[in-house]
């Protein structure tokens, strides 16, 4: 298999990247065809984690986020002790992969927060595990903007937290901004460069053309001119530490 720098991040083994690929075009999370982004693009594939919607599949991707987390501390490119779900969707995110990670030996606390302050009961914003002094990672699917990020910076950063990063399933790669008016980052690179901490993916737009480059099935194999042209006309370059 062709396996080119650029594809493979740092900690992160291409065989788990090709497994977590091939797992969401199973699952139908990762489609191809011609779909409009929020940026107004066409874009020739399109990935929508809102359809790990099943306890088996919700655990199979909960253990690549364990997975890639596991090898981005060992490689030392983030170091947290805690996790943290925005809601809604990143509830499960988190809880999953606390259970994946405890599977695999590391017990790690994990919270979440609430749309709305609770007046009576606990109350607060924040439901689980105390974040008072720990280092805590954001467990996403995807960074479109970045506007999610900041909000779970600032409650973070109120509970006494240091954000240590940000985890999502997929780097899209791709510049920021509109169609229109694209920025020379990605939605990604912004947030690594605006908050200072490293966004860490288990697989990435480059990944996904290596899977369609070395790929023995037909039917995947003619994506890749369209994903390749894509990646051509509107893709920035790996994400790096700050």
């Amino acid at each position: 298999m062709r396996t080119s720098p650029e594809s493979t991040q740092q900690g992160i083994e291409q065989s788990t990247q090709q497994q977590f690929l091939r797992f969401a075009l199973a699952q139908g999370v990762l489609a191809f065809g011609s779909f409009k982004t929020k940026a107004g693009r066409e874009s020739p594939y399109f990935f929508n984690a809102g359809l790990f919607h099943h306890g088996a599949a919700l655990a199979s991707l909960a253990d690549f986020y364990a997975q890639t987390l596991l090898s981005a501390q060992a490689q030392g490119r983030l170091q947290a002790d805690r996790l943290f779900g925005p809601a809604y969707k990143g509830i499960a995110l988190a809880s999953s992969t606390a259970m994946a990670l405890a599977a695999r030996g590391h017990d790690m606390g994990f919270a979440f927060n609430r749309k709305e302050v609770k007046d009576h009961g606990e109350g607060g914003l924040l439901v689980g595990a105390d974040l008072m002094g720990h280092r805590v990672v954001i467990i996403d699917d995807v960074i479109s903007a970045g506007t999610s990020v900041g909000e779970s910076v600032s409650i973070l950063q109120a509970a006494g937290a240091t954000v240590a990063g940000v985890l999502i399933a997929l780097d899209r790669m791709e510049q920021g901004g509109t169609a229109a008016s694209p920025s020379r980052l990605s939605a990604a690179q912004e947030v690594s460069q605006r908050h200072g901490f490293p966004v860490v993916a288990i697989a990435s737009l480059a990944d996904l053309l290596t899977l369609l480059e070395t790929t023995d099935a037909p039917a995947l194999a003619a994506h890749q001119e369209r994903v390749a042209a894509y990646r051509a006309r509107w893709g920035v370059g790996e994400l790096t530490p700050p």
